[in-house]
């Protein structure tokens, strides 16, 4: 199995890969909305210690899983133990990953639907914040928010019809570059602003007086989303690494990556909405109605708006990539499917569930399961229960349950593990992680 099986064919496919994996939306998207409903600089100390401290064992455990075993991630938790109850925590990451799919590529087509008017510049005609939040629950009441994810969701079927080298590899290797230039240049034209210091002071001047119970957990579930952790993705990749991939090194450098492009996102953001009169904290909607109004502000905000938007397309489809993967794995592997039929089946999937999610603004809108839309439905599943519950257990699984000597031997690689580093690694995964992750879990649930 191991021998026959698809493997990235380089360093950087690796890197790009795995980072591509982890950033996306919630770096781009929800990481400033959070932050400024935070207070900023001390939300954001805090959100990278819980990176490092919870962030990069838990990539090690799903590493450890995916090298050590070369399998998918239900085929990962059958081959580490013979206890079949485990192979569920494998199910509930092929679930998760089916739902985030579905309506991940929902918000996607907003994405497309926004770079094609900044494109035709009919996005520019409206900087009234009224007439921007009329314009978008318009938008995402109709029937074209339909066609645009189904158009998203075939982009990405051609991309991973061509497979693990020819595919993902490839298409991260050209995306992930082209990304961080993207935000580069957003970050110079953002420094360049008026009032660009006093948002580079909100975000990096920590005022611990603003912090309480509901900053430790929005940092905690912040950095615990970010990385996809418990979904199976980076178990996935990682059973394409080859046996001299140093796993706590691309461990540490797809979190640190991670977190750069989430720091580089709040600085394109955070001088922009002070130098225009914005509230920092406006939420979910800083995307599509906060930022368009300040693109109409700006000096060449035409422009500026096709660069965003573009980049919150690339964003979402090396994510989209990933959650697509662990399917298609699965598929191969579990039933002998072709990859060509397991893409499609993959896609067919998330198209009819897709459908749903976008329908759920406009003509589905009435129609709720426990009192929420499909869209709400599945992101409350998967984000509050799923993958937190599957973090969590992949954490105790490796941490209490696999072999030392495979972890050992997998996060030793072909080089020496340091004594003290295992230690550190395995303590987190069988305390910290856990307890963290159960604090997310809780606060999701609305427990605590």
């Amino acid at each position: 199995m191991s021998t026959q099986r698809a493997q990235f064919g380089t360093r950087l496919g690796v890197i790009a890969t795995t980072v591509g994996s982890a950033v996306g939306l919630g770096n781009i998207w929800r990481f400033p909305y959070e932050a400024g409903a935070h207070g900023g600089g001390a939300f954001l100390l805090i959100y990278i210690g819980f990176i490092f401290l919870i962030g990069v064992p838990v990539i090690c455990a799903e590493f450890i899983m995916g090298r050590g075993t070369r399998r998918n991630i239900f085929g990962a938790f059958r081959t580490l133990h013979s206890n079949r109850c485990w192979a569920w925590v494998g199910y509930m990451g092929i679930l998760a990953s089916i739902l985030i799919l579905s309506f991940y590529s929902v918000v996607a087509g907003w994405t497309i639907e926004y770079l094609v008017e900044a494109v035709s510049g009919s996005l520019d005609t409206a900087g009234n914040g009224a007439e921007l939040h009329n314009r978008f629950d318009h938008f995402v009441s109709g029937w074209r928010p339909v066609m645009w994810t189904l158009a998203f969701l075939a982009v990405n079927a051609v991309i991973l019809f061509r497979g693990v080298r020819g595919g993902i590899e490839k298409a991260s290797n050209i995306l992930m570059p082209v990304l961080f230039v993207i935000l580069i240049i957003f970050c110079i034209n953002s420094l360049l602003l008026p009032k660009a210091g006093e948002g580079l002071w909100f975000m990096f001047h920590p005022d611990f007086s603003k912090v309480d119970s509901g900053t430790l957990i929005g940092a905690l579930g912040q950095a615990f989303f970010s990385l996809s952790l418990g979904l199976g993705t980076l178990m996935t990749y990682s059973s394409y690494f080859s046996d001299s991939t140093p796993l706590v090194k691309s461990a540490v450098t797809t979190a640190s990556l991670d977190t750069v492009v989430a720091i580089l996102a709040g600085i394109i953001i955070f001088p922009a909405v002070f130098t225009y009169g914005c509230e920092p904290a406006a939420g979910p909607k800083l995307v599509f109605e906060v930022l368009p109004a300040i693109f109409h502000q700006m000096p060449g905000g035409t422009l500026w708006a096709i660069l965003f938007f573009f980049l919150l397309f690339l964003a979402s489809l090396t994510s989209t990539i990933s959650m697509s993967e662990i399917c298609i794995a699965f598929f191969c592997e579990q039933t002998g499917m072709s990859r060509r039929n397991a893409t499609l089946l993959n896609t067919g999937i998330a198209m009819g569930l897709g459908t749903l999610c976008a329908l759920s603004f406009g003509p589905m809108s009435n129609f709720t399961i426990a009192g929420l839309t499909v869209f709400n439905l599945f992101d409350y599943l998967s984000s509050n229960i799923l993958l937190p519950l599957g973090g969590m257990l992949i954490s105790i699984f490796v941490g209490w349950i696999v072999d030392r000597r495979l972890v050992r031997s997998q996060l030793a690689g072909t080089g020496n593990l340091p004594h003290l580093l295992l230690r550190a690694i395995t303590f987190c995964l069988r305390y910290v992680a856990p307890a963290g992750i159960l604090l997310v879990f809780l606060s999701g649930l609305n427990i605590i």
